[in-house]
């Protein structure tokens, strides 16, 4: 078969791995792995002899592999592989998926496991309309722009974040979003030390002070819509602006995020970035 081959491989808990993961690990002609020594060791506690080419596929090299992948699709199956979870999800894979769309190479997937269905799943909280916004900015300015634009979501939103940063991102979510909005930590999903916290910002954000280990998914959840004036939102804005963002992509995520009109809050914000003089 000539095709790429999306699968999910486990989280943490290698009885995950589906049988049809293990006949492709065993059957593809290449495999395109984010870590070729953790799928090699993935496919040896599983019992699986690999008979194809095992390449590295990751966020450096990955433009670069695209070519080289679509010729071995055209000729044979080229499965494309992650440490964990699903691939093209916070991980590499969308270049190549896009581009055999673009030349007319079927791409299938090995459905599977996934730290954003696995956490929802265990929140506890309401998450039947939810988004997936990856990993949270990394600097502090950006990571209080991005929570603001959160203030009125009614989805759950679900996201990565690292152990040496979960504190300053909770304290900066309580601080912006409110103590009392309800979220859930879930730290080393499937593995042996698995952990589910849940409960209100202020608390939660208490006890990630204490310091945490291991892969963390965040479930936040909804809060309700209120309304906002432009002019309320300005601040926000020109916060976002001065973190390097453009005025007008800052105009239209605020104003999604409060129900406001994007042209009213652009005057606004534009009369105000000019009155500042940058």
């Amino acid at each position: 078969m000539s095709a790429i081959v999306v699968a999910a491989t486990p989280l943490g808990n290698i009885d995950d791995a589906s049988p049809r993961l293990k006949q492709a690990l065993a059957d593809a002609d290449v495999i395109a792995a984010e870590d070729t020594r953790r799928t090699r060791a993935l496919a040896a506690a599983l019992g699986v002899e690999i008979s194809g080419r095992v390449v590295s596929n990751f966020d450096h090299n990955e433009d670069r592999r695209v070519e080289e992948l679509l010729t071995a699709a055209r000729r044979g199956t080229v499965l494309v592989v992650t440490d964990a979870g699903m691939p093209i999800v916070s991980d590499p894979g969308h270049s190549l998926v896009a581009a055999a769309h673009d030349a007319g190479i079927p791409v299938t997937c090995i459905p599977g496991p996934s730290a954003v269905t696995t956490a929802l799943a265990l929140s506890g909280l309401n998450v039947g309309r939810f988004i997936f916004d990856g990993f949270v900015p990394r600097k502090p300015g950006p990571r209080r722009s991005w929570l603001e634009s959160l203030k009125n979501e009614q989805r759950a939103v679900c996201f990565f974040e690292s152990p040496h940063r979960i504190e300053a991102t909770l304290r900066d979510a309580a601080d912006i979003l409110g103590k009392t909005r309800r979220v859930a930590v879930c730290r080393e999903l499937t593995k042996t030390f698995e952990e589910v916290k849940r409960g209100q910002l202020g608390e939660i954000a208490e006890w990630a002070s204490t310091g945490l280990r291991g892969e963390i998914t965040v479930v936040l959840e909804g809060g309700e819509l209120a309304s906002a004036e432009p002019e309320d939102l300005v601040d926000a804005v020109l916060e976002q602006v001065r973190a390097g963002v453009r005025l007008k992509d800052a105009v239209k995520e605020i104003a999604r995020a409060h129900g406001v009109k994007n042209r009213e809050l652009y005057e606004e914000a534009q009369q105000a970035k000019d009155a500042e003089g940058f």
